[in-house]
């Protein structure tokens, strides 16, 4: 979940560290941190507890030490060697001794970490005996330990050493005073990627930490020592030392570095970014019978998708529930049976796959490490893998035997919006692209489907202001609520329960949500005089099932805000508050609903005087177990 970047080269580290580190804080804000080294060996750490601004904050205040002070200089004859990091707090509380860089008892040996070391205990406990000085309770720290207990004048060597000892999933870069300008890394499931610039070599978690110095990536593979120098750079396999070949892609400034552009917020930025976002990943794919999805990443043929039994549908999170809409999309036009779950739980399920089953993982990142593990997981039963995935070069694409990209660009906000719908169309593609293959979609219905999704983009746009202000006015009303309640059926659950978590992560509000049948399972005797019920309403072929749900709440006196379909007037008569959807293909309604529930979401958190780009506890990439 951690954020990590790097630099050695010829530029003043230590601002080029803080404007990657500012690309990465979605990854973590709960301390931050850096560690610069000069040509002579002196290390300088400064680490703060809370964001960025903090870490800026007692930069500026301190007297700079020698090797920041270099770090400062300008030109090209200052050589400046760096590492930084942005932490979600994984082992131990959130302190400034928790705070990366960590290093070893004689502050030889610097490290950034993203992942967990899982033997950090045994590993304390031997290293203790040997006379090192543990300062932290992380478990990140035994790895400078370990590093500086292998070092005899090589940290190339001592770091392939330190690796062959960790067990768990991690990526990491360290730093010598003794050999200055020259960054070590590895990886083991975490991702890790290499920037190549005219003026030296950066190493990061992600490639926005470096995208405004440097559009050339050097990708890095699992089990890989990275081995970068101002002026070269080498790959190495970790076990045995030799190196290996890389290449450098080149990347575009458009789909990585993001602004606020004129919006308080990401995340409001990001919701005003869906049109975009849906229309760039329908381009090219759809046509007049339906969808077209072959290209290099999406590699499964039409006789592939055929003879399909079953598929498999994992997730976590917001990525759950477009999963959730997309089983209702792909057993409504595809007929084919589709299991859902939580990748967390399905990774130690032990399912039975077989060679006719597609086992489809959505991640947003492609670095989620529960839904990773599900993939590989599929994969080792025999079971096709296709991703799902936001990231081209992410980890998800490697693990997957397939790949349907979404194009909804980089999502800096914690609480994902825009890369929500792009799924839900993601998957709306496959199942239009799997009713063709199997005959179960005449090429007219198929060709009326692929209709209604190009009017989506243009749709969500027209409902987005009256959305925002309609949700602003029901923020005020509504703030201050102890507790709050979503429901909804059919394809509109999905939405109910992405509703309910934008509004616990952003707001912190109690929220649970519920497909409104089981409300008198057992549900129900949560609610009390006022307590406000959101009601995913849209058309379907249950509406009046639903409204005879919502107006069993009411008569318990809760207060209902409905999202309606543009069939469904009666709401009107079971509702306190309706915000009204357009016409369109029922099945595809959930889709134009999500947009007032994040709007909700956003402007009651404002109201509460919240930060909703960051919201406690949590990061945008959740690549630790």
């Amino acid at each position: 979940m951690c954020g990590i970047t790097s630099y050695v080269g010829r530029r003043p580290a230590t601002e080029l560290l803080l404007e990657g580190l500012e690309q990465l804080e979605y990854r973590g804000y709960d301390s931050a941190g850096l560690a610069l080294l000069d040509a002579s060996g002196a290390i300088d750490t400064v680490r703060a507890v809370g964001n960025l601004a903090a870490l800026r904050a007692k930069i500026a205040e301190r007297v700079l030490a020698p090797a920041l002070a270099v770090a400062s200089q300008t030109g090209p004859e200052a050589p400046s060697t760096g590492i930084g990091h942005t932490r979600w707090a994984t082992h131990g509380c959130v302190s400034e001794a928790n705070a990366h860089p960590h290093c070893d008892t004689s502050e030889r040996v610097h490290i950034v970490l993203n992942g967990i070391i899982e033997n950090h205990g045994e590993l304390r406990r031997r290293l203790i005996a040997d006379g090192a000085t543990f300062r932290s309770d992380t478990d990140a720290e035994v790895v400078a330990h370990l590093i500086a207990h292998h070092y005899h004048g090589e940290l190339v060597q001592a770091v392939r050493r330190a690796v062959r000892q960790l067990h768990g999933h991690f990526a990491f870069v360290s730093i010598c005073s003794e050999e200055p300008e020259l960054l070590v890394a590895s990886r083991r499931d975490c991702p890790l990627v290499v920037g190549v610039a005219e003026d030296g070599h950066f190493i990061a978690s992600a490639i926005p930490a470096f995208l405004a110095h440097t559009r050339k990536v050097c990708e890095v593979a699992d089990g890989e020592l990275v081995v970068a120098r101002p002026d070269a750079l080498q790959l190495r396999d970790a076990a045995s030392g030799k190196p290996r070949r890389h290449l450098s892609l080149s990347v575009s400034f458009k789909h990585y570095l993001a602004e606020k552009g004129g919006y308080e917020t990401f995340m409001r930025k990001e919701i005003s970014e869906q049109p975009a976002a849906c229309a760039d990943t329908l381009a090219g794919r759809l046509t007049a019978e339906g969808a077209e999805l072959a290209d290099e990443h999406f590699t499964l043929d039409e006789r592939q998708l055929r003879r399909l039994e079953r598929l498999h549908i994992v997730g976590c999170g917001t990525s759950y529930h477009a999963g959730l809409l997309g089983r209702y999309l792909i057993e409504e036009w595809a007929r084919v049976p589709v299991e859902l779950d939580v990748a967390s739980e399905y990774r130690y399920r032990n399912p039975s796959l077989g060679a006719r089953d597609l086992v489809l993982g959505i991640t947003q990142s492609g670095e989620t490490a529960d839904t990773l593990a599900a993939m590989r997981m599929a994969r080792q039963s025999g079971a096709t893998v296709l991703a799902i995935t936001n990231v081209m070069g992410s980890q998800a694409t490697r693990d997957a035997d397939a790949v349907l990209f979404t194009r909804a660009g980089i999502e800096i906000g914690v609480a994902a919006t825009k890369t929500f719908t792009a799924q839900v169309l993601a998957l709306a593609l496959l199942a239009l692209a799997l009713g063709r293959a199997r005959g179960t979609l005449a090429a007219a219905r198929a060709g009326e489907l692929a209709g209604e999704l190009a009017a989506l983009p243009a749709r969500i746009e027209a409902i987005t202001a009256a959305a925002d202000a309609w949700a602003a006015h029901a923020a005020r009303r509504w703030a201050t609520s102890q507790f709050c309640m979503f429901i909804g059926r059919h394809a509109g659950l999905a939405v109910a329960l992405e509703g309910a978590l934008k509004l616990k992560e952003v707001s912190y509000i109690p929220t649970d949500a519920y497909a409104a049948g089981e409300m008198k399972h057992g549900p129900i005797a949560l609610l009390s005089d006022g307590t406000p019920v959101v009601c995913v309403a849209t058309d379907s072929p249950v509406l009046s099932k639903l409204l005879s749900n919502v107006a069993e709440v009411r008569a318990r006196g809760a207060r209902v805000l409905a999202i309606a379909g543009a069939r469904s007037g009666e709401v009107g008569e079971y509702a306190d508050d309706v915000f009204a959807l357009p016409a369109g293909e029922e099945i595809l309604q959930p889709l134009l609903a999500v947009v007032p529930l994040q709007l909700l979401a956003y402007h009651v958190a404002r109201e509460r005087g919240l930060d909703v780009d960051q919201p406690r506890n949590l990061a945008k990439t959740v690549t630790v177990e």
